[in-house]
């Protein structure tokens, strides 16, 4: 039986800029930094650790999704994460340079949205719940 999602992962050109955006900026915490045959596994968090995010290199030779000629038009989807004060999270992550695609938090009908983008483009979804817990029909 399945019991939990384990990783997602995030398509980054460099792995060190990658750690020091999600840690520094967006302060998730660094779990896994391993180098093997492979390469680098290289993990960062939430605080809950509910699920870790992969910050795998596509680098010469390990090309993202969306360049894969046979499937024109294929993106790798976004990271989201939950957020309990997404206005003061986006004024800390704003101090510490990160860029968003709206102008401030926006309201949705299940909370509060916000996109920011990595170095590489990736869209980090953020999200705030609706307070009381349930969505509009």
């Amino acid at each position: 039986m399945l019991k939990s999602l384990m990783y997602v992962t995030v398509y980054v050109s460099d792995q060190d800029r990658a750690l020091e955006f999600y840690t520094e900026k967006l302060g998730l915490s660094k779990r896994i930094d391993y180098t093997g045959a492979d390469g680098r596994f290289l993990t960062v968090a939430p605080g809950d650790a509910s699920v870790e995010i992969i910050l795998w290199p596509s680098g010469p030779g390990q090309q993202r999704p969306e360049a894969d000629a046979a499937r024109p038009g294929v993106v790798p989807g976004s990271v989201f994460l939950e957020s309990d004060d997404l206005a003061k999270d986006f004024e800390a992550f704003r101090s510490r340079g990160v860029s968003f695609v709206q102008d401030g938090p926006t309201p949705y009908p299940f909370g509060i949205l916000l996109t920011a983008l990595d170095p590489d483009g990736n869209r980090v979804e953020l999200r705030q719940p609706r307070r009381g817990g349930g969505t509009e029909s």
